[in-house]
């Protein structure tokens, strides 16, 4: 997930969930300007992570479950191997314990 990679883009990404909010609403969540949260938002929208629907004059934005779906397929594939990693630390740990 290289669109989450930059900080202010995640924070922006983190600021959805709850509701959906306008550029202005997020800038000034996060405190950058509303040109730079316009940016960062058109690489979340490229990504699938966000989309936008109008609301009169302003557009506002939220969590785009279509990518979020899209992320969570792929996290999916390493959740048995993180597992079984995990279950092997522990056995370890107690091993060593003992």
């Amino acid at each position: 997930m290289i669109a989450l990679a930059d900080p202010t883009r995640r924070a922006i990404f983190e600021a959805l969930p709850q509701t959906p909010r306008s550029v202005g609403e997020l800038a000034a969540a996060i405190g950058v300007s509303s040109s730079a949260v316009s940016q960062h938002l058109r690489v979340l929208r490229e990504a699938r992570l966000v989309m936008m629907r109008p609301d009169g004059n302003r557009r506002l934005y939220s969590l785009d479950p279509r990518g979020l779906a899209d992320a969570r397929d792929y996290l999916e594939q390493f959740w048995p191997s993180a597992l079984a990693a995990y279950s092997a630390a522990l056995s370890q740990a107690e091993a060593e314990q003992s």
